[in-house]
């Protein structure tokens, strides 16, 4: 299954830990390279997070943005921290005994005391419980976009190859009839320029002139790599690296191919699948 290595996903999810919003974010990268915004509450997350996203991609520079809202102001149980409370009756008592004139201190002076009255701490285990269920859902919408973005990407490339092939066969079919043309111009400028030349000297040269000119071994080979390409598209596993390969296997083929040409024909069928293989190397880059 080809992936493509762009693709976005965002979840949300409330309950009595609060709520969570988790956006995961991935482009082209050679390698996979991970990066975290996340609040500090949960910063002790990110190697478990990490680890999740690790086992599941292999390249692409993935970006998660996790934003937490704790439970607002009322939803959850206050507790009193009454060893404040008597710290601060204390203290209230001391001040008491300095002062001529002292008023008394009252309940709700001392509840509205900082630290006093407090909402009882989000269970951690749940939150943490609740953010890794909130990214396996966001990798499974985000591997779903990868692949689907992939198999558009399958598609391009299949039909470079398909074009590549037809090129190749076609150029198959032409070399006999293009090294025959060639060997019949070869002839006609040495009769124009009235240069004696020894016809079995002459046949010896043109025989290596064309051993020089074959091609044959470049057209297998280029048979060869673009059916890889076919196979490794239909590959379970990562491809982009192997394809990145092979693309340079094709442009060197090419390379080679259009160094030997002798002919306007081969030297056209060259260009053209130079552009095709470049077409196919910029989506490659796209593939994890």
């Amino acid at each position: 299954m080809v992936r493509s290595m762009t693709a976005f996903s965002r979840q949300q999810v409330s309950g009595i830990f609060g709520s969570l919003v988790l956006e995961l974010r991935s482009v082209n990268q050679r390698f996979l390279d991970i990066n975290f915004r996340m609040p500090e509450e949960l910063r002790s997350l990110e190697p478990r997070l990490r680890t999740a996203i690790s086992e599941r991609l292999s390249r692409g520079k993935v970006e998660l943005s996790l934003r937490y809202q704790p439970p607002e102001a009322g939803q959850d149980e206050l507790t009193l921290d009454m060893e404040l409370v008597r710290r601060i009756s204390e203290a209230s008592r001391e001040v008491d005994r300095i002062l001529y004139d002292h008023a008394p201190i009252n309940s709700l002076e001392i509840l509205r005391w900082p630290g006093v009255l407090q909402a009882s701490k989000v269970d951690q285990d749940i939150l943490f419980t609740a953010v890794s269920v909130l990214l396996d859902t966001s990798l499974d919408e985000l591997i779903a976009s990868r692949e689907r973005e992939g198999e558009k990407l399958a598609a391009v490339i299949e039909q470079r190859c398909a074009a590549m092939a037809a090129i190749v066969e076609q150029l198959r079919v032409k070399m006999p009839e293009i090294i025959t043309a060639w060997r019949e111009k070869l002839k006609a400028r040495l009769e124009q320029v009235a240069v004696e030349v020894d016809s079995e000297r002459l046949e010896q040269e043109i025989v290596l002139l064309a051993n020089k000119t074959d091609v044959d071994e470049e057209l297998d080979r280029l048979s060869i790599h673009i059916e890889e390409v076919r196979r490794v598209l239909s590959d379970d596993q990562p491809i982009g690296r192997r394809l990145d390969f092979l693309m340079q296997e094709l442009n060197r083929e090419v390379n080679t191919l259009g160094s030997k040409s002798v002919h306007l024909d081969s030297t056209r069928a060259s260009v053209d699948m130079k552009v095709l293989i470049e077409q196919m190397r910029e989506q490659v880059q796209n593939i994890e």
